[in-house]
C-alpha cells in the first residue's frame, strides 16, 4: 500500500506533509495494512481532477508498479470524481484519509451506540460515492457494438436502476439510524438531566488520539477502561466518579480523541462525545508531551474545540507521559512547554506510573471552585430560556415561582454569570 500526501498552502495547516504522512502510516497500521512507500507534493491549492498534479499522478503510478502496491491512500479527503479519476488513471484501488478513519472506527466500535454512529458516518460518506460502484457498467457500455446515444441496450438502464435502488436503500438506512440515535440521545438527555439536578460537577477529558486519556481515567478512578498504544482505542464516552481532596464528588468522562483533518461525518455522528464536552464544567486537555508533534496536536485540539463552540470552557492542560522524558529535569519542563507554545498553566503527570495525580486532583478542585459563582436571581417569565440555561449548566439550590418570575439561588459557571447579573436579587 502506498501513501500520498500534499502540503497545500491554501489550507494553512501547522502540519508538514512529512509529519502528516507519518500519522497516516500509523492509521494504516492500526487498520492492519502494510505500508510499502510514500510520496508527497507541495501545492498552492488542490488540483480539481486528481487533487495532486497530473505529473505527480504519473510518479505515483510508476511507484505503485515498482513497489507492487495494489492500494493507494491519500492523506486528504477526495471528492467522488477525484477518486474515480485516480482509480482510472492508476488502475489500483484508491482510498482517502476519511475512508481509512471510518474503517478504523468500524473495527473499534464496541457499544451499540458506537456501532450506530459509525454506520451512519459510513453511509453518509458512501452515498455521494455510489456512482463509482457502477463504473464497470459504463466501461462495458463503451465496448462492443450496438450502442445508441444512451449506451448499450440492456446495460445502461439496469445500471441506473440499480444505482437508484441502492440510493433509496441507503437513504432508508440513514433515516433508521438517525431515529435509533435520536432514541439514544433522549435516554442520554434524561440521564444528564438527573445528573444536573444532583449538582455533581462534570469534568471531561479531551485531547489528541492516543494522548493517554483512558489511561488517565483508569489511574484517577480505578476503572478498567480499554487502553492500547494505538490510534482511536476509545470511541465511546465513559463516565466514572472520583472524590477530590476536599471530599467533593465529581464525574470524570473520557471522550473520543481528536485528530487533524477530522472527517466531517464523524463530527456530526459522534454527538454523544460532543454532548459530554458541551455539558462539562471543566475540560482536562491531555497532551502527550513526548510526541514529536505535541505542539501540532495541541493546536489541532484547540481548533476543534473552537469549531465545536466550546473553546471558552474552563480548561486545565495536563501534560502526560512525563515518565518517558529521560534526561529532562522537572525544572526544564516549563521551558519545554514554552518552546512548544503550550499553555503555561499546566499539570505534569504520568498516568501510567501514577505520578502527579494528587496534584492534578487538587488542581481540578481549585479550577472547579474558580469556574462557579454563587448568585441569587429573579428571572422574569419571558426569559425562561435563562432558567433552562441555569438548569443545564448550573446548580440550583433553591427555586421558587412568584408573580414577577422565578427566584433561583445556586451556582453558575463564571463564564455564564454575566447573563444573570442584570437579574441579581439578594432576597
Amino acid at each position: 500500500m502506498l501513501l500520498v500526501g500534499a502540503e497545500v498552502a491554501s489550507f494553512h495547516s501547522p502540519w508538514s506533509a512529512e509529519d502528516s504522512l507519518r500519522e497516516l502510516a500509523l492509521l494504516a497500521e492500526t487498520a492492519g495494512l502494510d505500508v510499502v512507500g510514500q510520496i508527497f507534493q507541495r501545492l498552492d491549492q488542490p488540483a480539481p481532477k486528481f487533487f495532486i498534479g497530473p505529473g505527480k499522478v504519473k510518479e505515483v503510478a510508476a511507484l505503485c508498479e515498482q513497489l507492487g502496491a495494489g492500494l493507494v491512500i491519500f492523506d486528504d479527503e477526495l471528492s467522488p470524481a477525484q477518486t474515480r479519476n485516480l482509480e482510472e488513471e492508476l488502475q489500483v484501488g484508491v482510498l482517502d484519509r476519511t475512508a481509512l478513519i471510518l474503517d478504523i472506527f468500524a473495527q473499534h466500535a464496541r457499544t451499540h451506540e458506537g456501532r450506530l454512529q459509525v454506520e451512519l458516518a459510513q453511509y453518509q460518506y458512501l452515498l455521494p460515492r455510489l456512482r463509482r460502484q457502477w463504473t464497470h457498467l459504463e466501461r462495458q457500455a463503451g465496448t462492443g457494438g450496438g450502442t445508441s446515444a444512451g449506451g448499450v441496450v440492456g446495460l445502461r438502464g439496469p445500471g441506473e436502476t440499480q444505482l437508484e435502488i441502492d440510493r433509496r436503500l441507503i437513504d432508508r438506512r440513514i433515516a433508521w439510524l438517525k431515529e435509533q440515535l435520536a432514541d439514544v440521545h433522549r435516554h442520554r438527555e434524561l440521564y444528564r438531566k438527573r445528573r444536573r439536578q444532583s449538582g455533581v460537577p462534570v469534568v471531561a477529558l479531551v485531547g489528541y488520539t492516543n494522548a493517554g486519556k483512558s489511561t488517565l481515567l483508569n489511574a484517577l478512578t480505578g476503572a478498567d477502561v480499554y487502553t492500547a498504544n494505538q490510534l482511536f482505542a476509545t470511541l465511546d464516552p465513559t463516565t466514572r466518579q472520583i472524590t477530590l481532596p476536599g471530599g467533593q464528588h465529581i464525574l470524570l468522562t473520557d471522550t473520543v480523541g481528536f485528530i487533524q483533518k477530522l472527517p466531517t461525518q464523524l463530527v456530526a455522528a459522534f454527538r454523544a462525545t460532543l454532548e459530554e464536552i458541551n455539558e462539562a464544567d471543566l475540560l482536562l486537555h491531555v497532551v502527550d508531551l513526548t510526541h514529536p508533534n505535541a505542539q501540532e496536536h495541541a493546536q489541532t485540539v484547540e481548533a476543534t474545540l473552537k469549531e465545536l463552540g466550546v473553546d471558552q470552557r474552563p480548561t486545565l492542560t495536563v501534560l502526560n507521559k512525563v515518565d518517558l522524558m529521560a534526561g529532562v529535569a522537572a525544572s526544564d519542563v516549563g521551558h519545554l512547554v514554552a518552546d512548544m507554545g503550550l499553555p503555561g498553566d499546566f499539570v505534569a503527570v504520568s498516568a501510567q506510573q501514577g505520578w502527579g495525580l494528587d496534584e492534578l486532583r487538587a488542581r481540578i478542585e481549585t479550577a472547579l471552585a474558580e469556574a462557579m459563582v454563587t448568585l441569587a436571581v429573579l428571572i422574569p417569565y419571558q426569559r425562561n430560556d435563562l432558567v433552562s440555561l441555569w438548569h443545564r449548566r448550573g446548580v440550583v439550590e433553591r427555586e421558587e415561582y412568584v408573580n414577577e418570575g422565578t427566584h433561583i439561588l445556586g451556582r453558575i459557571p463564571r463564564a455564564l454569570a454575566g447573563q444573570f447579573i442584570p437579574y441579581q436579587n439578594d432576597k
